[in-house]
């Protein structure tokens, strides 16, 4: 199956700026309180549910696949980005890195308790987000945690021309409303179960939704308040 041009952008572009990267981005004690917060009752439920390992999806350099071992599970990283993948490998030598993509994952069914997307999700066309998360939903055990992390908008697309310390990229963001990202977890056969808006602050620039969410212990698609 050929593969679709978007995720060689998104490779390319991860690839060239890697090393920025790292120096650039927050690493996870760095969030403020609240986001802090989600990541660990997000592992707290992983841990009490007791269902499998943690797929830390679009990982990058790994600091928070690293976190989330901190915090008590079995965790790994995949990222599209071979580069990332080196880097996360280095700095994390105990912890499992693979190159992979989200519409693809080389994951057996129900072998997860958990998936994070942690800001990962907004280089996908929308249309083709519910292979995404049906990957998520087919991954993941019944009763396994879902938490989905990423900028939100009303539909904004944009292609930068450079990013991460002026290197050139030529990936797109897709920005949706978090109503709309709900939907289509829903959609997929998720129970979401907390949503947090989060506005920018301190120099952000745009705002961004935490989703919780989780795979009905019974199977298939079921409605949510």
């Amino acid at each position: 199956m050929r593969e679709p041009s978007y995720l060689g952008a998104v490779r390319d572009s991860y690839d060239a700026v890697a090393a920025d990267y790292v120096e650039i981005v927050k690493t996870p004690d760095q969030l403020d309180p609240v986001s802090r917060a989600m990541l660990a009752a997000f592992a707290e439920l992983v841990r009490t549910a007791g269902l499998g390992p943690v797929a830390d999806l679009g990982c990058g350099p790994g600091r928070v696949t690293a976190h989330l071992a901190g915090l008590g599970l079995t965790a790994f990283g995949v990222d599209v980005s071979p580069r990332m993948i080196e880097l996360a490998r280095h700095a994390f030598p105990g912890l499992r890195f693979e190159v992979g993509s989200m519409t693809a994952l080389e994951i057996g069914d129900e072998e997860l308790g958990g998936v994070l997307a942690y800001f990962s999700i907004h280089h996908t066309p929308p249309e083709v987000l519910p292979a995404v998360f049906s990957e998520f939903h087919r991954t993941l055990a019944p009763g396994g945690c879902l938490m989905l992390g990423t900028h939100a908008g009303d539909g904004e697309r944009w292609r930068p021309a450079r990013a991460y310390g002026g290197h050139e990229v030529s990936y797109v963001w897709y920005l949706l409303p978090p109503d709309r990202i709900a939907q289509l977890l829903r959609d997929a056969g998720f129970v979401i179960t907390a949503r947090l808006a989060l506005e920018p602050v301190g120099g952000g620039k745009r705002p961004s939704v935490a989703l919780l969410a989780h795979k009905p212990a019974t199977g298939g698609p079921s409605s949510s308040p």
